[in-house]
């Protein structure tokens, strides 16, 4: 197991704590689905309501708090929702569109550590400006100094997304290096789960943008990063846990959503 009893209670703690915080407080966005309402009902169309409700919040409600509580035992920092930094050299700025220009016109593959020591060069010459860089959703520093900014996104993001991916991670290098240029830092997309098991994540979509190797954690590679090897396999456990425990009062709750609809 790697897990111990006190990440378990954290974790199933957050589990419980964020799903009735969800009964308590949600309700159902004022949405006429009549061709939907009248082939399903409306008892399935508030249950399909509330599970896409979840799925938009599973992120800042779940898995950025259950990071956190397996993170804290194992790094120097652990925090959620932070600042890479507020500003940027202009000359970094300008490198980041030209690696952007780059690999969108496919001339090269991508190169994380061939791109944060371009960035790095440069971290602090030129002007500094002012920057608000997307809020980092786990942020990371491990005891020998060295930095792990997490981008966590949904299962199957959208193909479309990946050059923003892109440039967020190369702009919080760039944000944490003009504070201090001779930082180790990582920037890394992770996906807390495989949609496609048992078989393979399907990484070809994001190959032209990211360093596969150096940008990119699924499933099991992220949460073992972050709590050991095996602690995957346990959080499943812990979720399964908390729902057996919760079944009547999720039952209650449909039950009760039903006779009001």
């Amino acid at each position: 197991m790697a897990l111990n009893k006190e990440q378990i209670q954290s974790i199933e703690n957050v589990l419980r704590n964020s799903l009735r915080h969800k009964f308590q407080n949600y309700k159902p966005e004022p949405a006429s689905m009549p061709f939907h309402t009248r082939l399903l009902g409306k008892d399935i169309m508030a249950l399909f309501s509330f599970i896409h409700s979840l799925n938009t919040n599973f992120g800042t409600s779940i898995f950025e708090p259950v990071a956190l509580a397996l993170a804290s035992s194992k790094f120097k920092v652990a925090k959620s929702q932070s600042q890479a930094g507020t500003q940027m050299s202009e000359n970094a700025q300008f490198e980041i569109q030209q690696i952007m220009d780059e690999l969108t016109a496919a001339n090269v593959k991508p190169d994380k550590i061939k791109e944060t020591e371009t960035i790095r060069k440069v971290c602090q010459t030129g002007t500094l400006r002012k920057v608000k860089p997307t809020l980092v959703d786990i942020w990371l520093e491990s005891h020998d100094g060295e930095y792990f900014l997490f981008d966590i996104k949904t299962a199957k993001p959208n193909k479309g997304g990946f050059k923003e991916f892109k440039r967020t991670l190369l702009e919080w290098t760039a944000a944490i290096l003009a504070e201090n240029p001779n930082a180790k830092v990582n920037t890394i997309i992770a996906i807390p789960y495989n949609p496609y098991e048992p078989k393979p994540y399907s990484r070809w979509t994001m190959a032209g943008m990211l360093d596969l190797e150096n940008e990119l954690k699924v499933a099991d590679e992220f949460w073992d990063f972050l709590g050991g090897q095996g602690t995957y396999k346990d959080l499943l456990d812990c979720f399964e846990r908390v729902g057996i425990e919760l079944r009547k009062e999720i039952d209650d709750y449909f039950e009760k959503y039903q006779r009001i609809l």
